[in-house]
């Protein structure tokens, strides 16, 4: 019950890390508005929710995480329902197609860019705004990825735009230190998700870059579960990491150090 009366937004909710991480904020306690563009998804998540009986729940806000209103619109709601924002965590994403630099399309980029970092841009530039205004304050959880920290193990688009939300992270985390505010983000490696799914199907996958990144893994090392990533950001949002600020946190099995 790390969250009890906590206001938390999660975009990226309908499926894999982002329904499991918006299911287990609702199961320690915190009012969960879960974002994502499927509607049918969210509203089966908040039943699940409550029917399990959770002492949290979950708020559906259906929307694409492009768009700047609804980034604003996702966290006013939040204070509307609440009165405040607790946390904020950037889950949504996609890959690209494992296309090395000289294959990438404009196309490919723009499109990985505005879900990758102006999403994420939109939403903590006004949960920024929110949490200076409260005496509580509040935190921020980036979904990043071990691509933001290692160069080698995506497509060009991908790996650019983890870079810069790590960049991101780093800056606000340092920017706002002194006001109490807190941002980190959590950097996995390979997940058990639809992404997942879809990327080793090869449908639509650059075979040229997809075999150069995936060049020299250890095939020994399992991918994660979506509850293990949750456990990670959920411990980094808590009080338990109050110390952690700025913070990229490698969970990804041992990938990038192999």
């Amino acid at each position: 019950m790390r969250f009890e009366g906590k206001s938390v937004v999660v975009t990226g909710a309908s499926s894999g890390m982002g329904r499991q991480i918006a299911y287990d904020f609702a199961k320690e306690g915190a009012t969960v508005v879960a974002v994502a563009r499927r509607a049918g998804r969210l509203e089966e998540l908040a039943g699940q929710v409550e029917s399990d009986g959770l002492p949290g729940k979950v708020l559906p806000y259906v929307g694409d995480v492009c768009s700047r209103e609804v980034n604003e619109g996702m966290i006013d709601f939040a204070v509307e329902k609440c009165g405040k924002l607790d946390v904020l965590v950037n889950n949504a994403g996609i890959m690209d197609g494992f296309e090395a630099i000289g294959d990438i399309s404009d196309e490919r980029w723009d499109q990985v860019f505005a879900v990758n970092v102006k999403g994420p841009m939109f939403a903590m530039r006004k949960a920024v705004q929110v949490m200076l205004g409260q005496k509580t304050r509040g935190n921020i959880v980036n979904v990043a990825s071990i691509g933001g920290t290692n160069g080698a193990r995506a497509g060009a688009a991908y790996t650019a735009s983890k870079h810069a939300l790590v960049g991101m992270t780093e800056n606000t985390g340092y920017m706002y230190a002194h006001e109490g505010i807190r941002c980190n983000a959590i950097c996995p490696g390979g997940v058990e998700t639809e992404i997942s799914g879809s990327m080793m199907s090869g449908s639509g996958i650059n075979q040229f870059g997809m075999g150069r990144a995936m060049a020299g893994l250890d095939k020994e090392i399992r991918t994660g579960k979506p509850e293990e990533l949750a456990a990670a950001v959920l411990f980094v949002a808590s009080d338990e990491a109050s110390f952690m600020t700025g913070a990229c946190v490698k969970v990804d099995g041992g990938v990038s150090v192999n």
